[in-house]
């Protein structure tokens, strides 16, 4: 295990068990996550643990990366998967060109800006979410299911398909999709668990994304076959929980956080 790693894991551990859990009942309760939560993470370095050294990131990897989200997850499901969500912007801005990075990765990697996700054109059969192309971007019209952490981004990086199967991804800013007249608007979801992650259902109508906010292209049938190794990210929220439980029934504690 390098040194980066091991701090990673052990601030992770320390925020899980001294900040996330001992709020965690309270969160599910009340349905919203503190600001104080997610501002931790953000002064911790943990929106960057995904981004490059070289633009304020920790440059861990993947195993590390799992490891921290699931320390989180035993502390707080729910802010463990509104931050999951962030490292996608990370990861696509980090791929983009270098005009992309100089705009968008530093400000991601130290939290300054967070990111949520909206796959609606990723979804298999006729896309949800579609790319027109248009004088100088895009226009995207249609509907992204399950977009965690509203009110708690500042940006959406967004999946849109075009009529010849490739895929757009652009990172759209929610204080200006929400000046924009009537171009986003969404819908709560009411959930099971993990409420307070204000999961929504987003919807689409002439929303224009211009074109230097695109910082992925990439044909459909090339994203079905990647999405398939993200699987094991999200199964880390699950793995997480169990874990809280098993240290719960180790030392013989009732499980009052979640």
């Amino acid at each position: 295990m390098t040194q980066v790693s091991a701090a990673a894991i052990d601030t992770a551990r320390q925020l899980a068990d001294e900040i996330l859990f001992p709020a965690a009942m309270d969160v599910e309760k009340s349905g919203q996550i503190p600001a104080s939560h997610l501002d931790a993470l953000a002064s911790a370095g943990l929106y960057g643990i995904a981004g490059p050294a070289s633009h304020g990131g920790m440059g861990a990897d993947q195993g590390t990366f799992l490891a921290v989200a699931e320390t989180l997850a035993s502390g707080c499901l729910a802010t463990a998967f509104v931050w999951l969500q962030h490292h996608s912007a990370v990861r696509a801005v980090a791929a983009a060109g270098q005009p992309l990075q100089r705009r968008w990765l530093r400000p991601l990697c130290d939290g300054r800006q967070r990111a949520g996700i909206a796959l609606g054109g990723t979804r298999p059969g006729q896309p949800l979410l579609r790319a027109v192309p248009a004088d100088g971007g895009f226009v995207l019209d249609g509907s992204s299911p399950w977009v965690t952490g509203w009110g708690m981004t500042d940006v959406i990086y967004t999946v849109a398909r075009t009529g010849n199967d490739m895929l757009i991804g652009a990172l759209v800013p929610v204080t200006q999709a929400a000046k924009q007249d009537g171009a986003i608007s969404a819908e709560p979801l009411e959930l099971v668990a993990v409420n307070a992650s204000r999961t929504v259902h987003l919807r689409f109508t002439g929303c224009f994304v211009p074109a230097d906010a695109v910082v992925m292209t990439m044909p459909y049938a090339d994203w079905l076959v990647r999405d398939a190794s993200g699987l094991r990210t999200n199964g880390s929220l699950a793995l997480g929980l169990a874990a809280r439980c098993c240290t719960l029934l180790a030392a013989g504690q009732p499980d009052t956080g979640q």
